[in-house]
């Protein structure tokens, strides 16, 4: 017999609720009576925190069964209305009708100030993503550019670094501004600083302008001709956040994009480009941009089409897997002739055989219908990046 508390308490919450008959409940609320007869339930030996619960439901007592519905008291007082069905022990107080769970907080709500937290959100310093993204091409060319048999140039490792994270905030500022009256339209974009109001336009071209001039800084620092190309890279910048308005293609010109540090860090190094390495390093890096922001365009396919923009994900449809096995067989093909140009050792190729189960494990298990899994997909390309580099660093040591 359950204890005479938890009736007491059941009977409190029927006088709050409903006048519901309870003359015969009040016989519920004595002291346990000993005599009562054995139960007939079998006894399944349910856990210790569930057995008053079982005994309400399947044994009521003989005394009240007829006036007093055991299944009332646990579906409307046992287990109030606010209980999710599928954890009927849950004593949250939360209402079914409250919102989804916030995204976990990031280290830019947890130490930016909350007056700069709106532009380290515009510059994305909380999902570092891109910038791998951006950086690894650039990591790639300046360890390929490296004497053989020695580390590259740490400075310039770390001078990119910087360039790629300045570069990229100056990217999605650009890419906000323009799409701005699109972002609003968009599930996963209207949270942003100016989609939301958060920031203004002329703020967001502020900011643009410190951010520009910070990578001014650091292009300064490289060769004239590094100079010169790196200058020229932001024709693409800028150009880039319109293409998805007027081409199905807005990831290959992405590729051209994300990938000029193929070029960039060869010349910063040589001073000068060599057109069989770089140009199969820089095809590579375009291939492999086809195929984690294709996946990554599978997240707003609905909502591009809502909007009337474009994507390969749209230009793709259901055969999407097949157009990206190939850019990734492309990606592998460049790399292992950019690779076999540079004279990289046997480690090169140990470590594009891993980087390219990477990229077939995310093609072949990727679930395009999930947002959820398509952005754990485009995150786990750092890995990849980090593969090539890896091999890259190795194979140059003994060469």
């Amino acid at each position: 017999m359950a204890p005479p508390a938890l009736f007491r308490a059941a009977a409190a919450e029927l006088r709050r609720r409903a006048p519901l008959p309870l003359p015969a409940l009040s016989s519920l609320l004595s002291s346990p009576s000993p005599q009562s007869p054995p139960s007939s339930c079998p006894d399944p030996s349910p856990p210790a925190h569930r057995r008053h619960l079982i005994t309400l439901r399947r044994c009521p007592h003989p005394a009240s069964a007829s006036a007093f519905s055991p299944d009332l008291l646990y579906d409307r007082i046992l287990l109030p209305s606010h209980f999710s069905p599928a954890s009927p022990l849950s004593t949250s107080s939360s209402s079914s009708s409250e919102p989804a769970d916030k995204p976990p907080l990031t280290w830019v709500d947890n130490w930016i100030p909350e007056a700069a937290r709106p532009y380290a959100m515009l510059a994305r310093l909380d999902k570092p993503i891109g910038t791998w993204l951006l950086a690894w091409p650039c990591m790639w060319s300046i360890t390929i550019a490296a004497i053989p048999g020695q580390l590259p140039d740490f400075k310039m490792l770390a001078l990119f670094g910087c360039g790629a994270i300045l570069l990229r905030g100056a990217g999605c500022t650009v890419n906000d501004l323009l799409d701005r009256d699109i972002d609003n339209k968009v599930e996963r974009t209207k949270s942003r600083p100016f989609a939301s109001g958060v920031l203004t336009p002329s703020q967001g071209v502020g900011f643009l302008g410190f951010q520009l001039l910070l990578g001014l800084g650091i292009l300064l620092q490289l060769n004239n001709y590094s100079r010169i190309l790196g200058a020229s890279s932001l024709l693409l910048v800028f150009s880039y956040p319109l293409m998805k308005r007027f081409t199905f293609w807005p990831q290959a010109y992405l590729g051209l994009t994300f990938n000029w540090g193929a070029l960039l860090g060869w010349a910063a190094i040589k001073e000068s480009l060599d057109p069989a390495v770089v140009l199969p390093l820089y095809t590579a890096g375009i291939c492999w941009t086809l195929v984690y922001d294709t996946i990554y365009a599978h997240q707003d396919k609905e909502d591009d089409l809502k909007v009337g923009v474009k994507s390969t994900a749209l230009r793709f449809g259901d055969l999407t897997k097949y157009w990206i096995s190939g850019f990734g067989a492309a990606c592998i093909g460049s790399l292992a002739l950019s690779g076999y140009n540079a004279d990289l050792g046997w480690p090169y190729y140990t470590f594009l055989c891993a980087a390219a189960a990477q990229l077939a494990w995310q093609i072949s298990t990727v679930e395009l219908s999930n947002r959820s899994d398509c952005n754990r997909k485009f995150v786990s390309n750092k890995w990849f990046g980090a593969l090539v580099f890896s091999g890259i660093l190795f194979g140059r040591l003994v060469s």
